[in-house]
């Protein structure tokens, strides 16, 4: 048995889930154990939805294997990283005695997921240096232990700050941790990255999970397509914890389509577009008399302070833009998060600050 299976929680060690009509690999043509509908919706004219889903749809957990190098075995589909985060707390915490940590400013499922399950959150803030906002390792690995963390989440390249977490620190934290935590590097946004990913250590360290998704660098966010690659013994216990038929059928065809070798040609080429317009972004901030600091990003959005981020916020908002005002993140009471849009949307963005600018 893998160590890491001796992070799950005790109470669950048999739990065999629910068995679904889906469950059982059985064969015939005539299919009356689910009592679905005998015939098709008006509005479902293929019939596609007239059954339930698989659990977990082969072809789509290929795919996925493929995409981000893993096993099939390895490989976990649900409705967005959010639920694999839910998941993975229900499935390893015990209330009131397992902790989960996380590195503010940062994602807010992690702790909302902890609340739920009624685990301890354990918040270790990112620090704000010339390099950008990063997480203080030493001081993670250290509440980590203090706090009996279950999980430590690392959120690779960082939302809202947009730093990557470089895999030697990733190796650090799931080192001192092994047999204690399971490291989850979160890579929602991977694609815009140069840090390679942290499924590349997996072979080496049974404690790293990773999370990664389709609503991003794939265009696919209605979807609601999330994989977690993790050990094949977790992501087999998580699969009995897992609802019945997490992903339906037409998400799942979408999926598919979307990872389909010319899709997939597009997104690369959408990938460098937006890396372009990162920079291009940055550096136009950057001139603007309204704008304190540009952060360092690897991701499709770029975090800003302002002088004056209401007066911002409001111009943006007048001028039909909107943005994400992080004003009531941890450290960031002066910051607004931009997303990379087309390139003439992010025209409109500098144009709408250069204006504000000579008002100021």
């Amino acid at each position: 048995m893998s160590d890491v299976l001796n992070l799950v929680r005790a109470d669950l060690a048999g739990f065999g889930g629910y068995s679904s009509a889906r469950t059982a690999k059985l064969s015939g043509d005539v299919w009356l154990n689910a009592n679905e509908a005998a015939w098709a919706n008006p509005g479902d004219e293929g019939g596609s939805c007239r059954r339930y889903p698989e659990p977990q749809p082969a072809a789509l957990v290929t795919a996925l294997a493929e995409l981000y190098g893993a096993q099939a075995s390895q490989v976990l589909v649900g409705r967005g990283s959010d639920e694999a985060i839910d998941l993975l707390v229900r499935s390893l915490c015990e209330p009131g005695r397992d902790g989960v940590l996380f590195t503010p400013p940062v994602f807010g499922m992690y702790a909302v997921s902890a609340r739920l399950q009624g685990a301890k959150a354990i918040e270790v803030p990112l620090l704000d240096t010339d390099d950008g906002l990063v997480p203080d390792i030493e001081a993670v690995i250290a509440a980590a232990i203090a706090g009996k963390a279950k999980l430590v989440f690392l959120c690779s390249p960082s939302n809202p700050g947009g730093k990557s977490v470089p895999l030697a620190d990733v190796v650090r934290v799931a080192t001192a941790l092994a047999g204690r935590a399971l490291v989850v590097v979160d890579e929602a946004y991977g694609e815009f990255a140069d840090e390679p990913s942290a499924v590349s250590l997996m072979g080496q360290y049974a404690n790293i999970a990773v999370l990664r998704t389709l609503s991003k660098a794939h265009g696919l966010a209605a979807a609601r397509i999330g994989t977690l690659i993790a050990d094949a013994g977790l992501i087999a216990v998580l699969r009995r914890v897992q609802a019945p038929y997490p992903v339906p059928t037409p998400c799942s065809a979408l999926a598919l389509a979307g990872l389909s070798a010319q899709a997939r040609a597009l997104t690369a080429q959408r990938v460098v577009q937006i890396r372009d317009e990162r920079v291009r972004l940055q550096d136009a901030l950057a001139q603007l008399a309204v704008v304190s600091r540009v952060y360092p990003s690897d991701a499709n959005f770029v975090l800003a302070r302002f002088h004056d981020a209401e007066a911002a916020f409001q111009a943006l908002l007048a001028a039909g833009i909107v943005v994400r005002d992080q004003r009531a993140a941890p450290q960031l009471g002066d910051a607004l998060r931009i997303t990379l849009g087309t390139p003439e949307q992010n025209d409109r963005v500098i144009a709408t600050l250069c204006a504000l600018k000579a008002t100021a």
